[in-house]
């Protein structure tokens, strides 16, 4: 079923909808939630949430990506519950090592997080992911929005690791001149 399709039961009203949704994007929001949360149980439960979510805001909201939008709630919802959880004990997901490699480039995690909610830098990093060839923003944008671990990539991208991570370290080095060039203090 195409987006538009979809978007038309949720204004409708018509509780099937989710269960389009679900056999469309289930799989790519339990991805994005999986790789922050590195707990199952609880991915599925974002996923979940991410349906009420979106029968809660469609109407009045008209997506213009169906897999853009119900992404965005997702792993916003999937930060959030592991904010609630104890953030500083390892073991959940990538959350805290991406975080942790940003940090280098953006104060400190809260900082990145606020940061990266601020409009003004969210335009300058599209703009710049906007400069970078395919691959490294798929590699960039797979590890720092979609949460993948280094493994993960390279194994999709057909890298070596060490090649993964140097591309990372090269492009957190460019964002971090990039922003600096901006007037950004980091």
């Amino acid at each position: 079923m195409e987006d538009k399709e979809i978007i038309e039961l949720y204004f409708k009203r018509d509780e099937s909808a989710i269960d389009e949704t679900d056999a469309k994007y289930g799989k790519h929001c339990l991805f994005i939630s999986s790789n922050i949360l590195n707990d199952f149980q609880d991915a599925e439960e974002c996923v979940n949430d991410t349906y009420l979510k979106t029968w809660n805001s469609i109407p009045p909201v008209v997506p213009l990506s169906l897999i853009a939008y119900l992404s965005k709630i997702v792993r916003n919802l999937s930060l959030n519950r592991i904010k609630s959880q104890n953030t500083k004990k390892r073991g959940c997901g990538e959350y805290e090592y991406v975080y942790e490699e940003l940090s280098n480039v953006i104060l400190s995690q809260e900082t990145v997080e606020e940061a990266f909610n601020e409009m003004y830098l969210r335009d300058l990093i599209n703009t710049w992911l906007g400069k970078l060839t395919k691959e490294q923003r798929m590699v960039f944008v797979g590890r720092y929005w979609y949460f993948e671990s280094v493994d993960a990539i390279s194994s999709k991208m057909n890298f070596k690791t060490s090649k993964t991570k140097m591309i990372l370290m090269r492009l957190r080095n460019d964002l971090k001149e990039y922003l600096r060039s901006e007037g950004v203090h980091v």
